[in-house]
């Protein structure tokens, strides 16, 4: 039986602050590392030594919003996560309830045609389920005023209200609020339509311009992608819904050039590998993409473009896992997480992160 199915992680193993709050830095994580089920241990600040030149990590660029905020529907208090922008021009949000800490709790979804009232005479309405049948996430239509009583612009104005009124997404398992500064990693670029991720890409937290540039002088290259995440399933561990994406030129250009090369590909981020996998063929070559991308990648599917994976530590019955065991294989995770369990590593976007490399010649279980 896989270790996963019975793995359970302990709460005093959820990271509760950015990491520069309990050391000395955002690089002041640990990393697991997997060659198959070989695993190592080592400090985050190793990875230079860890990767090749010619190696290309593959980054997400989206910039986290403050998708957090508070409103009342009905005399109720509820907070409005604000997940995606559709192209008919609203919104997918989740509602959740205060939990008097700080943080929320689920509630049930709807009800069609609830009327959510925001801050500044803003008005959030409920109209549909995302997917039908499913209560969690609901297309909704915003109104903003702006000055002189005229409705927003761009995105129906949600990401000036969201500047102005929202915060970071926060889950329980957290100590206290954060600035939205904690959720941006140094790869982030403001989009010209103010769209970004309602979460965190948080397997990229950890970089600072410094690792950067110490790669970067031993000849690791950076590929840039975009894909805007959407609110996660804390509790459901639902597989992601669509989202919108982009792989520039420039990036399958080089991703391709590497491969060819015999470099390695290594995504930053869950994120990153779906971006990517979503802009090539079914003969592993990238191409120019943007768009949308519903593409869930398991086992089964497998993966066309990336040798490894940067990621953070994922809870058990996470959806993320396929991806983890398409890169590596069951009996790889196996090993990581026992280990990550026996040596204390932390989980969720403060925590801990976990390199998924290829296997080396001649390696085998130890």
């Amino acid at each position: 039986m896989s270790v996963l199915g019975a793995l359970r992680v302990p709460d005093e193993l959820s990271a509760r602050v950015p990491a520069e709050e309990r050391g000395r830095g955002r690089d002041d994580v640990r990393l697991l590392v997997s060659r198959g089920v070989t695993v190592s241990h080592h400090a985050f600040g190793e990875l230079p030594g860890l990767l090749r030149p010619g190696d290309v990590l593959v980054v997400n660029t989206s910039p986290t919003l403050a998708a957090a905020v508070g409103g009342r529907l009905g005399a109720a208090p509820v907070v409005v996560h604000f997940s995606t922008y559709g192209d008919d021009g609203r919104w997918a949000v989740e509602l959740r309830a205060p939990d008097g800490r700080g943080s929320t709790r689920p509630r049930a979804g709807g009800p069609v045609g609830g009327v959510v009232r925001l801050p500044g005479g803003a008005r959030l309405v409920l109209e549909e389920p995302l997917v039908p049948g499913a209560a969690r996430l609901w297309w909704a239509s915003v109104s903003v005023p702006a000055a002189g009583g005229v409705p927003g612009g761009a995105a129906g104005g949600v990401p000036g209200l969201l500047a102005e009124y929202g915060r970071p997404i926060r889950y329980g398992y957290t100590e206290r609020d954060q600035p939205l500064a904690a959720y941006q990693t140094v790869f982030a670029r403001p989009s010209p339509d103010g769209a970004g991720s309602a979460e965190m890409p948080s397997a990229g937290r950890p970089f600072t311009a410094g690792t950067v540039a110490e790669l970067v002088s031993r000849g690791v290259q950076f590929a840039p992608v975009t894909l805007h995440t959407g609110v996660a399933s804390a509790e459901a561990h639902e597989p992601p819904y669509p989202e919108r994406f982009a792989v520039p030129a420039a990036t399958a250009w080089l991703v391709n050039a590497a491969r060819a090369g015999g470099g390695r590909i290594v995504a930053v981020g869950t994120t990153a590998v779906r971006a990517l996998e979503s802009a090539a063929g079914a003969d592993g070559v990238v191409r120019e993409a943007a768009g949308w991308t519903d593409l869930v990648v398991t086992p089964r599917r497998g993966v066309r473009t990336v040798d490894g994976l940067l990621t953070g530590l994922h809870e058990p019955r996470a959806s993320h896992l396929l991806m983890l065991e398409a890169v590596a294989g069951r009996e790889a995770l196996d090993r990581a997480y026992t280990e990550a369990l026996s040596r204390r590593y932390l989980w969720h976007e403060f925590g801990d992160v976990h390199l998924l490399l290829p296997e080396l010649p001649g390696e085998g279980p130890r």
